[in-house]
């Protein structure tokens, strides 16, 4: 999406898929552009999303762009600032599930609003606030990445580690990319004591 907008008109974006399908790498080059267009960007990424950087969100493939961690949704609408065009939120899935009501109050203000993040878990299952967000964007963008195991397109995160925990925050080496008859959900499940 790289439309330019009318002062007072607002939507939302929303990246999703699998680990590895290339979200973070497709919300830093939206970023860039609106950026390129002169228009005032903010973005942000979870507080317990430190995996490569603490004042970045950082792609699978080390494309970077600034951005400033929050611990909620209501964080976000405290911190964009009345100039903002364009919001920019990675890791969604990892922020409350206000999250959607967030991103349409920014939208009603004429914010475009473009979320990034997991629409699955490690189990299959949809991975809230995502779902709520695909259902009110205006625009989707469904990413795969490729199946470790076989090489086709993938849309399932793999966990390679035994732990029930649902957020596990990881790359290489936790999670892998799989395709709907590689995935196992079973392998990463654990007996809790």
């Amino acid at each position: 999406m790289d439309v330019r907008k009318k002062p007072e008109h607002g939507w939302i974006e929303v990246i999703t898929g699998s680990m590895f399908s290339g979200k973070s790498e497709e919300l830093i080059r939206r970023i860039r552009r609106a950026q390129i267009a002169r228009q005032k960007v903010q973005v942000f990424k979870p507080v317990i999303d430190d995996r490569f950087s603490h004042d970045h969100i950082v792609s699978h493939s080390d494309m970077r762009i600034a951005s400033t961690n929050l611990r909620s949704s209501d964080d976000i609408l405290r911190a964009v600032e009345a100039e903002t065009e364009v919001v920019g939120i990675d890791e969604g899935q990892f922020f409350d599930l206000n999250l959607p009501a967030a991103c349409n109050t920014l939208a009603d203000r004429g914010k475009r609003v473009i979320v990034a993040g997991l629409d699955q878990d490690y189990l299959g299952r949809p991975f809230e606030p995502m779902p709520q967000l695909l259902a009110i964007a205006e625009y989707i963008t469904k990413t795969l990445a490729i199946c470790m195991v076989c090489g086709d397109p993938a849309n399932h995160t793999q966990r390679l580690v035994a732990s029930g925990e649902r957020v596990l925050v990881g790359a290489t080496g936790l999670y892998e990319a799989r395709c709907r008859h590689c995935f196992d959900p079973t392998l990463a499940n654990v007996e809790k004591s």
